[in-house]
């Protein structure tokens, strides 16, 4: 063959290009994403662009398959490959903002998402991840109005849907996001996000029975889901089924070995022993502390503390709560000035003469059975005993009579009070002071109905949400018959438990000893305060080291108070199936025992910022009964 020949028969340097091949393999690289099977995809996508290089499409798919393989700075020059052959086109700009987001470059992704949208003002999916960086910012009813929008343009949008329902969940509204949470499932029944989500709603909810189903979608659907593992174990505990529980709490831990949360699950469920593997596995995670999120930190430290409890190590214990509660002291907002004074204000309000100018004025009803008190004093127990009546229905920790009181404060317009270390448009007290007859009827009666619609056949219900201690004089004038009882306990010993809780939400003075000592100091007065200017008898002072060690007579005296019969299953309130959404989830399951009583004694020596606040007989006392030889953690 001569050189002549050669040149002829040699490739060109540049071959046409073929457009049905570059469109095939794009659309297979397209097929194979929705199979999940992300390399070949990827594959498929850079064959596309080797035959051409300007194919925009490819550019775009390859920066999602990217995204989704979590290689984001990959996904970004993709992206601006893209916008480099067409610079002003909304979606690629939405993309490349979403990965931007991910990264928490979160002006450049806030830029990408306002100029996509002044592209295209439909851009749905824009308004979407807008919502995303303006709830980061915790500009919170922007962040709503966002998502609504992103629904509105896209109806069918399950991310918007999922991310709207979130943001209802964390502004205390779950009603509305289950029912965003069941469109999103609506549109899209194999969503896991929908399906874990609506779980996670159900059990804020108190529904654990119905999330169990909804969960187990899920993971049938994604089986490494160790988040929804976790959420699992949580309704499986709520329910009382604690073998399952613990299962799916180790099962989240397999998939997740890194994240103390589940470990922290984990110690609510069962104890911890000596040699105990997930405790060795929690002491390797600790030696790498530094590099966790603040958040994840803060789970470690509670996480081990529960463990060093557990093997009984004291010293130990204490050192992780100290560093875990100044971690989230640190990222909450308390205003002490603010919740101190509204406590006084209250003494101040509900004068004796206050009082008896309003009795009689509310709603008679006798079905409300209120349990107050500080948490961790015993209030899970005393309603475990009381939901054991066949005529009792126990409904835990309702938020129902703090927004019947707002309902009634929408009514009668803005309030003030007038202090300026408050921040608030309404305090509770100077709401009393301004309400007529008509107005502690109408919210007995609000808060009446509410019960009524959770459980119509009962003929009392009960409601433990701690709290309400600082509304016992609301109670009392708004729903005069209801049954009020007050659990207390040995001040120290309630304020360590307190103090190695990390809550799910509230309770803010609980992260720093010195505060949680001022709390106690002004909770304690005012519930003298509610002794002396409400009648006699109003309200049963239930002590927790009596009902450890008189369960029968002391169950006997708070039936009694709630004007029931007698019924021994009351006796054998561990056996009671029913949900239960505190941290005493595990605990109330077991028969009496009672080791927390003086649980003071083990940490004497380190708890001086707490003794210096407390009044000085709650700090100096003794734990007034030696332990039983058995013992039960109290609520």
């Amino acid at each position: 063959m001569n050189r002549r020949q050669r040149r002829a028969n040699a490739k060109p340097a540049h071959q046409p290009i073929d457009p049905a091949a570059v469109e095939a393999f794009n659309a297979r690289g397209n097929s194979l994403n929705s199979l999940g099977r992300f390399e070949e995809a990827l594959s498929s996508y850079d064959s596309a662009l080797a035959l051409d290089s300007g194919f925009l499409p490819a550019w775009n798919n390859r920066g999602v398959i990217l995204k989704e393989m979590n290689r984001l700075e990959q996904a970004l020059v993709s992206y601006d490959r893209a916008l480099a052959l067409k610079p002003d086109l909304a979606i690629v700009l939405t993309n490349r903002a979403n990965v931007a987001n991910e990264l928490g470059r979160v002006a450049e992704a806030l830029a990408g998402y306002d100029k996509a949208l002044a592209l295209n003002p439909g851009e749905a999916d824009a308004y979407n991840g807008r919502g995303n960086i303006m709830r980061r910012l915790d500009r919170i009813p922007e962040a709503e109005e966002m998502f609504r929008r992103a629904i509105l343009l896209k109806p069918n949008g399950v991310e918007a849907h999922c991310n709207l329902g979130s943001l209802l969940i964390d502004i205390g509204k779950p009603d509305q996001a289950e029912a965003v949470f069941r469109r999103a499932v609506a549109l899209n029944p194999n969503s896991v996000a929908a399906l874990h989500n609506l779980g996670i709603t159900l059990i804020n909810l108190d529904r654990s029975d119905e999330a169990e189903p909804v969960i187990r979608r899920a993971l049938a659907l994604n089986p490494q889901l160790a988040d929804a593992h976790h959420n699992l174990s949580l309704a499986l505990m709520q329910s009382g089924r604690l073998d399952e529980a613990r299962e799916a709490a180790e099962r989240a831990i397999a998939l997740a070995p890194r994240d103390p949360l589940y470990f922290r699950q984990l110690g609510d469920i069962r104890k911890y022993v000596a040699g105990d593997p997930y405790l060795t596995a929690l002491e390797a995670l600790s030696r790498d502390e530094a590099y966790l999120a603040v958040g994840k930190q803060i789970e470690l430290h509670f996480a081990l503390a529960k463990a060093y409890a557990d093997i009984g190590r004291p010293e130990a214990e204490f050192e992780r709560l100290l560093a875990g509660n100044k971690l989230k002291r640190s990222m909450v907002r308390y205003e002490e000035a603010a919740v101190l004074g509204e406590l006084d204000r209250m003494r101040q309000v509900f004068s004796p003469e206050f009082v008896r100018k309003q009795r009689g004025c509310g709603e008679p009803s006798a079905k409300p059975i209120f349990i107050i008190g500080m948490p961790r004093s015993g209030t899970t127990l005393v309603e475990q005993i009381l939901a054991s009546h066949p005529q009792m229905f126990g409904a835990g920790e309702l938020t129902w009579f703090e927004r019947a009181i707002g309902d009634v404060r929408s009514a009668m317009g803005q309030i003030s009070c007038g202090q300026v270390s408050c921040g608030e448009a309404f305090c509770h007290p100077e709401i009393a002071s301004q309400m007529s007859a008509g107005h502690f009827q109408e919210l007995g009666g609000r808060y009446l109905a509410a019960i009524e619609r959770l459980a119509p056949t009962a003929s009392h219900v009960t409601d433990k949400m701690p709290t309400n201690f600082v509304f016992a004089g609301l109670i009392h004038l708004a729903l005069p018959n209801a049954a009020i009882i007050h659990t207390v306990r040995d001040p120290v010993d309630t304020c360590i438990s307190c103090f190695s809780k990390l809550f799910t939400e509230g309770n803010f003075h609980s992260y720093d000893l010195a505060e949680l000592g001022r709390y106690y100091r002004h909770y304690q007065a005012l519930m003298a305060h509610w002794q002396q200017v409400l009648p006699s008898g109003r309200i049963l002072d239930v002590a927790y080291e009596d009902t450890v060690a008189d369960l029968e007579g002391v169950a006997r005296r708070i039936v009694a108070h709630c004007g029931l019969p007698w019924d021994a299953r009351c006796l054998d309130f561990h056996s009671t199936e029913r949900i239960v959404r505190t941290a005493s989830a595990a605990q109330v399951r077991r028969p009496i025992y009672a080791s927390s009583v003086g649980r003071r004694r083990a940490y004497q020596s380190m708890l001086g910022p707490l003794l210096a606040e407390l009044p000085p007989l709650a700090a100096t006392a003794p734990a007034s009964r030696e332990p039983m030889k058995l013992s039960w953690t109290s609520s």
